[in-house]
């Protein structure tokens, strides 16, 4: 296929340019079906489903639970800590006031 686009004026060319990239848009679609239905298949002859091996964690990867507040701030009982990470604003100021970290113990 052979187009001699020196011929073609600018409104022509702008034509082509919005249905080449309309097809290549689905070109793009069918291949990205094709392609899931190939890898569908390879799972599934390994006993999986694409969905468990593409959200599949391997061992120590797993996000932990939230760890429960060990601190409460005793002007605004809103405002807790873990005792993980960074010391909140509220901790250090307490600190430095004299306070003990026990003080600020659930």
């Amino acid at each position: 296929m052979s187009f001699d686009l020196e011929a073609l004026s600018r409104l022509e060319l702008l034509e082509l340019q919005r249905d080449l990239e309309k097809a290549l848009k689905q070109a793009e679609v069918r291949e990205r079906q094709e392609a899931r239905k190939a890898a569908e298949k390879a799972a599934a002859e390994f006993g999986f489903s694409l969905d468990e091996i593409a959200g599949a964690t391997t061992p120590g990867t797993a996000k932990r639970a939230k760890s429960a507040p060990k601190y409460r701030n005793p002007m605004n009982h809103d405002e807790t800590w873990t005792g993980r990470g960074r010391k909140p604003k509220w901790v250090h100021e307490a600190l430095t006031a004299g306070h003990d970290i026990s003080e600020l113990e659930i």
